[in-house]
């Protein structure tokens, strides 16, 4: 078990350098929160046009294949469940319900329209084979509940793999350079800008160091053999206490080796001791990612839109 292989939890390819590599990481967050703001009161076809997209942008890149299938098998399984699930789920329209007033009393007076006239309102009926796309005993999939399952699971990948790609193709010094220059205009209400992209360097840093401890503390356990059947649920639970209260003692211990390194080169404020990590600067491969950013939201305003 390699935690650190298998987990797609802030995991930075470093080599093959990609073409998504070499973006200006303030273009790929824009692009990222397109991919995940543009679902947004958009229909399916849309939806399905942006897993599309992430799947060519993948493929385009030339991501090898060892890390796509390992950090993304379990994403494409987990969307295919929410998808099966989603379908075979009640769509909750076509119910029958069961009046209140007996069969005599009931009096069915559907309102009236302008002209006068009575409007009726239809449900979807159970037995329309044009509402019910498949039916099969106890299965049942309606064109609402088809619907549903692909708004849900679509949604599922988008979210989860857009980020990772994200994460995948970006360095964590790219990604706080590019944060804190675009919230620079932030400073003129005093906010620690510096400060706060000091502390997500620290954080995306210490990700691989939780995975580690975490990993090392799974297998000394698993290398002792321990015989849980003798040892009963209060056993296990006393030895899964002492593993977290080592796992929480060792990351503190990492903390403090980070604090005590960075206090013995002099660090007193992130104002003094700034590193640059790269020169953001806007190049022709990030101008026409950004033209096609801008084509991105003028396809989605055109054909994405649900209507209701």
């Amino acid at each position: 078990m390699d935690l650190l292989r298998s987990l797609p939890l802030g995991l930075y390819l470093e080599q093959p350098q990609t073409w998504l590599h070499k973006l200006d990481p303030r273009v790929k967050f824009f692009w990222l929160m397109s991919f995940l703001t543009s679902f947004t009161f958009a229909n399916n076809y849309w939806r399905v046009l942006l897993v599309l997209l992430l799947v060519i942008t993948t493929l385009t890149a030339k991501i090898p294949w060892r890390v796509w299938q390992q950090q993304m098998g379990w994403l494409l399984t987990l969307s295919f469940l929410v998808l099966v699930i989603g379908a075979v789920s009640p769509d909750g329209l076509g119910i029958k319900y069961q009046p209140r007033l007996p069969a005599s009393q009931q009096v069915l007076q559907p309102p009236a329209t302008s002209n006068g006239s009575k409007a009726v309102t239809e449900l979807p009926d159970d037995t329309n084979d044009f509402y019910v796309v498949f039916h099969k005993g106890p299965v049942r999939v309606t064109r609402r509940s088809l619907d549903l399952a692909i708004s849900l699971s679509t949604i599922v990948f988008t979210l989860i793999y857009s980020t990772n790609l994200y994460l995948l193709t970006t360095a964590p010094e790219e990604i706080t350079s590019g944060m804190e220059s675009l919230m620079q205009p932030l400073r003129r209400f005093k906010l620690p800008i510096t400060e706060l992209t000091l502390t997500l360097t620290l954080s995306l840093r210490f990700i691989p160091l939780v995975l580690e401890e975490v990993q090392n503390l799974v297998r000394s356990v698993m290398t002792r053999a321990i015989n849980w059947k003798k040892l009963g649920l209060k056993g296990a639970v006393k030895v899964w206490i002492t593993v977290a209260e080592r796992l929480l003692e060792n990351l503190l211990l990492r903390a403090d080796q980070m604090a005590n390194a960075m206090m013995v080169r002099g660090f007193t404020s992130p104002n003094e001791h700034r590193v640059q990590w790269q020169d953001l600067k806007l190049r022709a491969g990030d101008w026409l990612a950004i033209a096609a950013l801008i084509l991105f939201w003028g396809v989605r305003i055109a054909i994405g839109t649900e209507f209701k």
